[in-house]
């Protein structure tokens, strides 16, 4: 019988996640940035925290519209700092406030969806891994789009958190083997 990856555990919004979000191509560069974002808040919290509190933090990001974040201040940072429906962490909500900057540069440039998935041709990878103990934290491409992220201006984007990310923007294809989502997710690269 197929299980399906194990860190999703059996909260019902974490299955979901799970099923129907993590390792789906994403090509659409705003919800990617989101997404970044968020993996962002995550760095030292599980992400089951962060999940929890997604549509607290669109509400308080106002939809992650970079153009918006962008032009924020220290009024805003007050208010952010002051809500108790996200992660009220300074260093996280400046960075996002960079990130938003960096983000509106790179899309300028050559969009930010085109800037991640050139990394792979635009097509995903294809892990096969059989266990999670063989799923890496961080690789050379992770490190590589990190170091890259970081030379553009973004923030709370370690190898570690961008390997993360990939995976859950598909990216990377790192349900296990025996996951009803692999093949799915396999078919939609």
């Amino acid at each position: 019988m197929a299980e399906r990856c194990g860190w999703c555990g059996t909260d019902p919004l974490y299955v979901a996640y799970h099923d129907h979000e993590w390792g789906v191509p994403e090509r659409d560069a705003r919800a990617l940035w989101e997404k970044l974002v968020l993996d962002g808040f995550q760095a030292g919290l599980s992400w089951i925290t962060i999940l929890k509190k997604r549509d607290n933090f669109r509400a308080a990001f106002e939809g992650f519209r970079p153009e918006v974040i962008a032009r924020w201040g220290e009024d805003d940072i007050a208010r952010l700092l002051a809500d108790p429906g996200i992660i009220r962490s300074r260093s996280k909500i400046e960075a996002t406030i960079g990130n938003a900057r960096a983000y509106l540069t790179i899309a300028e440039r050559e969009g930010f969806d085109q800037f991640l998935w050139r990394y792979l041709d635009g097509r995903p990878l294809q892990n096969r891994f059989a266990t999670k103990a063989e799923v890496p934290t961080a690789t050379p491409l992770s490190e590589r789009i990190s170091k890259d992220l970081k030379k553009a201006g973004f923030r709370f984007c370690g190898p570690t958190i961008t390997y993360a990310f990939m995976e859950a923007v598909g990216m990377v294809n790192d349900h296990i083997v025996t996951c009803p989502a692999h093949g799915r997710v396999a078919a939609l690269g």
